[in-house]
């Protein structure tokens, strides 16, 4: 993102103008988070296709290590899903960076406001908007 970029970004009345070093930051922190979910879901992914291709792993275990072991599946998938849905967020948080869009409320349309993209740079929706989302 250039400069003049950071300068086109949205903030929240009493807030200081984004800094270039400020927008860099959180682009390298998306795309560290880019990364790092990339390479859990590859592990992931690599696991179940092991335990695919394994017909045999498992044989002759009672039903309580069947179930442990479904149940550690299923925990695994859980967290696969949700390392996916992060992926995706972050993604389209940089996209959105790309775009000129990111920032804005996708609800209101004002500014998300710099300390909560600080905190959660993939926040899509302003504190106001997020409360209200909550509470449907």
């Amino acid at each position: 993102m250039e400069a003049t970029d950071a300068a086109r970004m949205q903030v929240r009345p009493g807030e200081e103008p984004w800094t270039h070093e400020e927008v860099a930051r959180l682009r390298a922190r998306l795309e560290e988070d880019v990364a790092a979910a990339r390479r859990e879901v590859r592990a992931v992914e690599a696991g179940f296709a092991e335990l695919l291709e394994d017909p045999v792993e498992g044989a002759g275990d009672d039903s309580a290590d069947v179930g442990a072991k479904a149940f550690q599946r299923e925990h695994e998938l859980a967290l696969a899903y949700n390392t996916r849905d992060l992926l995706a967020q972050s993604e389209e948080a940089i996209e959105r960076m790309n775009a000129g869009t990111y920032g804005v409320c996708r609800s209101c349309g004002q500014a998300v406001g710099k300390a909560r993209l600080q905190a959660f740079p993939r926040a899509t929706l302003c504190v106001t908007c997020k409360q209200r989302e909550e509470r449907r």
